[in-house]
């Protein structure tokens, strides 16, 4: 389901785009193109690279660790910036490794998005799973 409401039909500083769908391993990168889209005519364009490599990421997670790999993808639009929200149905929260050696392959996905986000976090979601979230602003 792909759902995207024009700015237009809603007040300032609302328009989003929600989409339900199923991740692969190749499944970032057409995603990347939809965000930044939105944030090209959203007049967001500084947000691009730190908006891609934090989703990037969230939908990585859903790769590694969502047996069933499905998830819905909310891109908001903020006065000030933007929040993305990835939620799918497992329960465990993520959360981050410490000393991870330099060469560590895996386990530094929370670090990123900490240091390429304003915000983030994680919210329980309806039934069992949870919403893992970032703002960039």
């Amino acid at each position: 389901m792909n759902e995207y409401i024009p700015p237009t039909l809603l007040a300032p500083y609302s328009p989003h785009y929600r989409m339900s769908l199923t991740v692969g391993e190749h499944s970032a990168a057409p995603i990347r193109r939809i965000a930044r889209s939105l944030l090209e005519e959203w007049e967001m364009r500084a947000l691009t690279e730190a908006t891609e490599l934090a989703l990037t990421e969230l939908l990585a997670n859903v790769v590694r660790h969502v047996p069933d790999r499905r998830c819905t993808l909310l891109i908001l639009r903020q006065q000030d910036g933007v929040r993305v929200e990835v939620t799918d149905g497992n329960p465990h929260h993520p959360l981050p490794l410490s000393g991870l050696p330099l060469d560590a392959e895996h386990g530094r996905g929370l670090h990123l998005l900490d240091a390429v986000t304003d915000k983030w976090g994680v919210s329980p979601a309806p039934g069992d799973g949870k919403t893992v979230w970032f703002e960039c602003h």
